[in-house]
């Protein structure tokens, strides 16, 4: 299985200016454009360690998943959550050869932990011997940072405000995430039972 990320977050929906605030830095200063850049590479940091832990797109964009096998013939768990549409359902044949499931072969089940590309029928199309299902998706809480819930918004920025200032530490090893972050996304972390079957 390989989940491929078809589309980044455009740098209009990072929150660069309440960063900013966030951290009380000045403006007007001749280098603001040079920390606009920092700005936005902490929040990207941020972002992309809080979706690692609670296995969750926050802001919506394209992603690709290919698996080889189905774990139920009725339904698949997909690797992310929100999921607001499946864009796609492609079989790859062992030589390449693409064929283009039709939608109404299939459905989303919308789930905020473990969302699924379910059959409309009994199962869900055969995959080829030794080929591989390409599933296209978008996901996330949505296009804008105000579509993210507030605990989380928080946590991104706090986060983003440890990497910006541990910027020039040397020092030993840290904690993975400070305990405010952890606390923030605890309740939005993705419980796996059975290796995240049914």
């Amino acid at each position: 299985m390989m989940l491929t990320e078809q589309t980044a977050v455009p740098a209009t929906a990072l929150p660069v200016a309440e960063f900013k605030d966030h951290l009380r830095l000045g403006t007007g200063f001749a280098d603001d454009a040079m920390q606009d850049g920092l700005a936005e590479s902490y929040l990207r940091a941020a972002l992309a360690a809080i979706e690692g832990r609670i296995g969750k797109a926050l802001l919506a964009r394209q992603f690709l998943w290919r698996l080889a096998a189905w774990r139920d013939a009725a339904d698949q768990a997909l690797p992310v959550a929100p999921i607001s549409a499946i864009l796609s359902l492609v079989l790859v044949a062992a030589d390449g050869t693409r064929t283009t499931v039709a939608a109404d072969r299939y459905r989303l089940i919308e789930d905020m932990q473990r969302p699924r590309i379910a059959a409309t029928g009994l199962v869900l199309p055969e995959i080829p011997t030794e080929g591989a299902a390409e599933i296209g998706f978008e996901a996330g809480f949505g296009p804008d940072w105000t579509d993210l819930p507030a605990d989380l918004r928080q946590a991104v920025l706090l986060l983003a405000a440890e990497y910006y200032e541990q910027r020039h530490d040397a020092g030993g090893p840290r904690a993975a995430m400070p305990f405010g972050v952890m606390a923030l996304i605890e309740r939005w972390r993705t419980v796996r039972v059975l290796g995240g079957g049914a």
